[in-house]
């Protein structure tokens, strides 16, 4: 290795490159860089909070889905015929014994 490349990778490690005549321009690059790096990590952040939202939001989904079946289900029981008889039963209705007649209604112009 030539003399001059190893100078230049000592004076990188001692951090010359921030304290000699040119280092404004060494600063801002690395201010620069620093931000980016601030600005990536808090996205990275926010991204990972979207997920464990998106994953809350699915569980709650699929609980409430499961709850609308259920319901569903206990409505359907609720109107059969069977069911209906059981509940009017207890308050003295029957069903009839013969079966019922229609009703025409007929309008005369007048």
């Amino acid at each position: 290795m030539n003399k001059r490349l190893r100078t230049n990778i000592y004076d990188v490690l001692k951090g010359r490159f921030l304290t000699d005549e040119s280092s404004f321009k060494n600063w801002r690059l690395i201010v620069f860089i620093v931000g980016l790096l601030l600005i990536m990590i808090t996205s990275a952040h926010r991204a990972d909070q979207k997920v464990l939202l998106i994953a809350e939001l699915n569980k709650k989904k699929r609980e409430l889905n499961a709850e609308f079946i259920d319901t569903g289900t206990q409505l359907t029981r609720m109107k059969l015929e069977s069911t209906v008889r059981r509940q009017v039963k207890s308050k003295g209705l029957t069903p009839p014994k013969s079966p019922p007649q229609k009703i025409r209604v007929t309008y005369t112009k007048e």
